[in-house]
């Protein structure tokens, strides 16, 4: 299992339904992106960073290793916006304003990434995907999510046996041997693909899958106090975007 997923399973809130975390998650990352980026973007982040670490009880150094990758490509979308291509100026030039409105995408993203990671750290994939049949997705569609999400974690493991293997025969001592490992791990994952499709098939109509797959569902009452946490949090940073906002006008 990916680190995201470990720590999801044993998260505090893992108790909780997953509608009330997605309302507070989701929630956070509308507000990073619909109000005004610069005050709204710190208050957001700083909200939902101290949620994380505070009530949700999620380690920094697992936030810092799951964030550090989006974080990385609300910069590579910030970058762009520094410059201007053509113009009286040359070919490549600052564009105007273009450190202003870069800033204003990182504050947006940033914060609406730490959003989305709050509800990734507290609600495993295999506590949402099965409630949504119950929400009116299709059973099928929500089925092949459940194959694809336990196929990929069988993939991940069978590349790291593989590449193991291949460490243990020196396969990573040279660039020439590097490259013929990367080929070797291409195809032999892509025959594991298949082979493992083929032995999910198979044991699925074994067990007689007639279209649907029945999983028990842990049962969770919505809590009101917790609803009412979140409406007031979403609330109370809008407020004091606004009011701090005015103040700068």
């Amino acid at each position: 299992m990916l680190p995201i997923d470990v720590a999801a399973h044993s998260s505090r809130w893992r108790g909780r339904h997953p509608l009330e975390k997605a309302l507070l998650g989701i929630g956070l990352t509308v507000t990073a992106v619909c109000l005004p980026p610069w005050p709204g973007g710190p208050l957001v982040a700083a909200a939902t960073l101290t949620v994380l670490l505070g009530p949700a009880g999620v380690a920094g150094r697992q936030l810092w290793r799951a964030f550090r990758i989006p974080l990385g490509f609300c910069f590579t979308g910030a970058l762009p916006l520094l410059f201007a291509v053509g113009g009286p100026a040359g070919l490549v030039s600052l564009a105007p304003g273009g450190p202003r409105l870069a800033a204003d995408l990182l504050l947006r993203t940033s914060a609406a990434s730490l959003g989305l990671l709050l509800f990734a750290f507290t609600t495993p994939v295999s506590d949402v995907l099965p409630r949504l049949v119950r929400a009116g997705v299709p059973a099928p569609v929500v089925d092949v999510a459940l194959v694809m999400y336990r196929i990929g974690f069988l993939l991940l493991d069978s590349m790291a046996q593989v590449r193991r293997a291949q460490a243990a025969r020196l396969g990573h001592t040279g660039r020439a041997a590097v490259w013929r490992s990367l080929a070797g791990l291409a195809a032999t994952s892509f025959v594991r693909a298949f082979d493992r499709a083929a032995r999910l098939q198979a044991g699925l109509a074994g067990r007689g899958y007639d279209g649907a797959l029945r999983v028990l569902v842990p049962e969770a009452a919505l809590s009101r106090r917790f609803l009412a946490a979140t409406a007031g949090l979403l609330a109370a940073l809008t407020t004091l975007t606004l009011t701090l906002k005015g103040l700068y006008l």
